[in-house]
């Protein structure tokens, strides 16, 4: 599921035969891969032992052990691998074309421009030829020499008759030439249009490589669309750069320590990727490279956020100096986010692995949440609580799952629950707070009412103690998912016993729970002491961040020291919305980018799991009795100010006016922002509404104000009968 996983798959071990000889006693040799040889016979004759590769007294040891190394290349040892390697490739080719194919014109002009300095530097050089130079200077020389000697006249005179004629010869030949080349012109100024480009490029193209230059080209140098340009040596000095491997003076560079790759760095997808072992007798482990992202992005010259690392262990093959490196061309982040699978399926079962989102690579990540809590973290409008519902989601199309939900802020996001959840606390007033606690007590109670169960159960039934699928159907145990967001709302509002009481209760659901069936999904926008206390973050198994402010936020989130390990949310940046590091396991991360899953999506995926409840008789709970949620289920309408009084007043039996109003606007500003007590009881009077009293009694103070049967009366009728009302 992590990087560790998608990345080291085909990292091979190789076994050192003299280390390993070196390792062993003087004692006969012993073939540990087959079972232990008989006793010596009586007769003091050496033991009879097994027929091993690696004996020393075989001389073909060396020939016939092969190391447990893969025969293709990295690139090749996968069809995903493959296709991915070939797309690459088809995109680079595609880009070159376009890229010189706009460029064609200027390609032409510096054709021509470099065909005529090639016909001016074939002129110059015929020439000489031409005047036969080469014959010229003994001439002259011959002349010279007659003024010294008279005698020799005759003899310059016969001389300058042959250069004469060797001069009057070419040049009827060159004249010959340009005739047939003036011929040849007049020639091709008549032919087809197709063999005149092709003439003219037989012409043009040795004159205009003629014409070239040592600096000179046709083509211009193309940039492909990389950013990065991995090599071994870069690789080397970035390490060297930051502090990883020892520097030197220059004049010994060649005996400097250098990493040793044992795959790459090769295309991988659209970024380069390499894994290396540091070398020995530096005293630098993996662990100290993942604590230098950002220096060796810089000298690679790449944003940190382009640069996946992580450990291989050793069950890839790896060692504790062993590092996997991903350097993305760009951010790997950006772009049109991926819709969730979970928005199109009729059916999922929470007992698989969740979608979740995809990696930097484009990886599949899927979380399991069984046996499992979970905590999101992070700045306000990120995507938190976008990424928090994808996990309640896949439990919304599972018949055999009860939701608790509470939403500490009491806003729109989870009000679709209200379809399918037994109980649903919203917002953070006094009544919130009191159906909180009563919610975490029935929690509490229906814990130990499985776990007295299960432990009554034959071991045949129950082997672990834990729930099974079998036994969830059997005895009617749907696995119970816990989800609360806006964690920090109902701690701050609390007093300081009711605090402690409710982390208690939170930390016994998360740490004893997962046996019996129950999954915790917590988030909160603050993650601090105060807000989060660390006993109830230290105890989550999964956890996920986006961007926070820094890296001891970071580690609030994900866990102290997970930041130097690379796991660090304070690296994105506000345009990575909905993308975070998800923390899976003590040395297990990635950085995800989320499925992306809106109101609406969400909102059908609740009326598909109250259908699906209440065709498998599981519909419990609140959801059971909301009117709202069956008017909708029947097809029928309620007027929105009705559903949205209903939703204000959940937990309250009547409420003061000034109270409903700020519910309201909690829930829907937009909507509500502008209202007052008179248009509040117009638009509930023009649904319908009749108020049997405008004054009502809340904890001894009378006020104006409403109750909930009133609002109540105004749905209809068989819907009320529906729900038992």
């Amino acid at each position: 599921m992590t990087e560790l996983a998608a990345e080291h798959t085909d990292v091979g071990t190789v076994h050192h035969l003299d280390d390993h000889r070196a390792s062993r006693t003087s004692a006969a040799p012993v073939d540990l891969t087959k079972p232990s040889p008989a006793p010596a016979a009586t007769s003091g004759e050496a033991p009879v032992v097994g027929e091993a590769v690696d004996r020393p007294d075989n001389p073909l040891a060396d020939w016939l052990t092969l190391p447990d190394a893969d025969v293709l290349p990295a690139w090749a040892r996968s069809r995903a691998s493959i296709v991915a390697n070939v797309r690459a490739f088809g995109r680079l080719t595609w880009w070159h074309a376009r890229y010189h194919g706009i460029r064609t014109p200027k390609y032409l002009v510096k054709t021509v421009l470099l065909a005529a300095r090639g016909f001016f530097r074939a002129a110059a050089g015929l020439w000489p030829t031409l005047a036969a130079h080469d014959h010229s200077a003994a001439v002259k020389a011959l002349r010279a020499q007659v003024k010294a000697r008279p005698e020799d006249v005759e003899l310059a005179t016969r001389l300058q008759m042959a250069h004469y004629a060797r001069t009057q010869t070419r040049r009827w030949r060159f004249g010959a030439a340009a005739v047939g080349v003036a011929a040849a012109a007049t020639g091709v100024i008549l032919a087809p249009p197709l063999l005149q480009a092709g003439i003219a490029a037989a012409v043009v193209t040795p004159l205009a490589y003629l014409g070239r230059g040592k600096e000179t080209h046709l083509l211009d140098q193309a940039a492909p669309p990389l950013k990065v340009d991995m090599s071994a040596q870069q690789l080397n000095d970035a390490l060297r750069a930051a502090g990883l491997l020892k520097s030197g003076s220059g004049k010994d560079d060649k005996d400097l320590p250098k990493v040793h790759c044992t795959m790459g760095p090769v295309r991988d997808g659209r970024g380069w990727a390499v894994i290396f072992d540091l070398p020995r007798g530096g005293g630098k482990t993996a662990s100290d490279v993942l604590a230098k992202r950002e220096v060796i992005a810089q000298e690679l010259g790449v944003d940190e956020i382009q640069v996946i690392m992580s450990r291989v262990r050793a069950a890839k093959g790896g060692n504790a100096g062993r590092v996997s490196m991903w350097v993305a061309d760009d951010d790997p982040y950006l772009g049109t986010p991926n819709p969730s699978p979970l928005e199109k399926a009729e059916k999922f079962s929470i007992w698989d692995a969740v979608p979740f989102g995809q990696d930097a690579r484009g990886n599949r990540i899927n979380v399991p949440v069984m046996w499992q809590s979970m905590f999101f973290g992070g700045l306000p409008r990120r995507g938190k609580t976008f990424t928090q519902r994808l996990l309640t989601a896949a439990g919304l199309l599972d018949a055999y799952v009860r939701h608790y939900v509470a939403d500490g802020k009491g806003g729109a996001d989870w009000m679709p629950m209200k379809a399918v959840a037994h109980r649903l606390v919203m917002g953070a007033e006094d009544d919130a707070i009191e159906a909180l606690k009563a919610m975490l007590q029935e929690l509490l109670a229906e814990m130990e009412r499985r776990f007295a169960l299960l432990r009554d159960l034959p071991t045949s039934v129950c082997p672990e103690g834990k729930l099974t699928p079998d036994i969830m159907v059997k005895y009617n145990l749907p696995v119970i998912f816990v989800t609360i967001d806006e964690l920090q709302e109902y701690f701050t509002a609390m007093e300081r016993e009711d605090r402690e009481q409710v982390i208690n209760d939170l930390c016994r659901v998360a740490r004893r729970g997962p046996a019996a069936g129950f999954i915790s999904n917590f988030a909160s926008q603050r993650p601090d002491a105060e807000s989060v206390p660390p006993k109830l973050r230290e105890i989550i198994t999964i956890r996920y961040s986006t961007q926070v402010v820094d890296r001891t936020s970071s580690d609030m989130v994900l866990g102290k020291g997970k930041a130097a390990q690379g796991a660090d949310a304070s690296v994105l940046s506000e345009d990575h919305k909905g993308v975070g590091v998800l923390v899976t396991g003590p040395a297990s991360y990635v950085t995800v980018r989320a499925d992306y899953l809106d109101g609406p999506a969400f909102a059908a995926l609740c009326r598909k799991g109250r259908a699906l409840r209440e065709a498998a008789g599981q519909l419990t709970g609140d959801a059971a009795g909301d009117v709202t949620a069956a008017a909708d289920a029947a097809g029928l309408t309620v007027p929105a100010i009705v559903s949205d009084v209903l939703e204000v007043m959940r937990h309250s039996p009547r409420m003061f006016t000034t109270d409903l109003l700020a519910g309201l606007v909690n829930l829907d500003e937009d909507v509500y922002g502008d209202f007052n007590a008179e248009r509040l009881a117009a638009e509930l009077e023009a649904a319908g509404v009749k108020r049997t009293s405008k004054q009502v009694k809340i904890s001894g103070a009378n006020g104006a104000g409403y109750q909930r049967r009133d609002i109540e009366a105004a749905v209809p009728a068989e819907v009320l009968l529906s729900v038992g009302r």
